[in-house]
């Protein structure tokens, strides 16, 4: 999802950009990586893979692991050999989720995940790795085209069930894909620049609200009653891997870049939804 967009924006912008799927790049693969970086000779590589189901990176750890943190690692010592810097895409997961105020880029991390406890060793891999030349952009809350996300279920469920049970106890940054992908490139030319020091950024919208808050917005923007979105706990909905309760991230690193945060949740999703609409429409015909 990200990918995607990432990619289409550059395109639009007119770089000479190349996107590898995984089908083209197993990025758990050492050589692999390190013959695609040097053929290539990128400026910038950001790395948009992930291991990213949540749940089963809990009974697959290890799997999880190598996607998520030797999977980096290649990409860091393939970037230092070739000179190139490196954008790694990581989560709020990294965080224990209990705080009470924005988690800081140099906040101590507790991940209570697996899925956490990965994406912290790519984070660590890549820093270790790129002193000078790596970046890690953590993300949460991801929505847009091209892959499945909570927004578009919101949209698909209005439309199939009187009422929708919704978690009202975690709470957190939902991000459009496009505003993310606007950043990344923003902070890649800052990067070839020399005017973004190397280090954590968090790539998540301005404000703060809970899962039950964004479904009834999407709710309200459809022209329906936001009151058939009922709030819900989070123990109705167990799941293997334990959620955040609190995933708001602060973001002062962005300053350090000359570069402004994301705008407020709300008023990126007001632009995006119409958008969405009309891709699910597309996928409908």
């Amino acid at each position: 999802m990200l990918g995607q967009e990432l990619l289409a924006r550059l395109h639009r912008d007119g770089e000479d950009a190349v996107g590898l799927a995984r089908g083209s790049l197993d990025i758990t693969d050492a050589d692999t990586v390190h013959g695609a970086v040097d053929a290539l000779r990128p400026r910038i590589v950001v790395n948009c893979a992930a291991w990213t189901a949540v749940d089963d990176a809990e009974a697959r750890e290890a799997d999880a692991l190598r996607v998520n943190g030797d999977g980096p690692r290649h990409l860091a010592e393939a970037c230092a050999k070739t000179g190139a810097r490196l954008v790694q895409i990581s989560t709020d997961y990294v965080f224990a989720g209990d705080g009470t105020s924005p988690y800081a880029e140099d906040a101590p991390t507790a991940p209570r995940s697996a899925y956490g406890r990965t994406k912290l060793v790519g984070e660590r891999a890549v820093l270790d790795a790129l002193p000078a030349a790596g970046y890690v952009v953590r993300t949460a809350w991801l929505y847009g085209a091209g892959g499945g996300n909570f927004v578009d279920t919101m949209i698909g469920l209005e439309s199939a069930r009187d009422t929708v049970d919704v978690v009202d106890d975690q709470r957190g940054q939902p991000t459009w894909t496009v505003d993310l992908a606007d950043r990344l490139v923003r902070l890649g030319r800052a990067a070839l620049a020399g005017g973004a020091p190397a280090g954590i950024y968090h790539g998540t919208s301005g404000g703060d609200t809970t899962w039950f808050g964004l479904a009834r917005e999407v709710f309200r923007l459809l022209g329906a009653d936001p009151g058939r979105v009922r709030p819900t706990t989070s123990a109705s909905f167990a799941r293997p891997a334990p959620r955040p309760a609190y995933g708001v991230l602060g973001h002062t690193g962005w300053r350090r870049a000359g570069i402004e945060p994301i705008r407020p949740w709300r008023e990126a999703l007001h632009e995006a939804l119409p958008a969405l609409l009309d891709e699910k429409k597309g996928s409908a015909r």
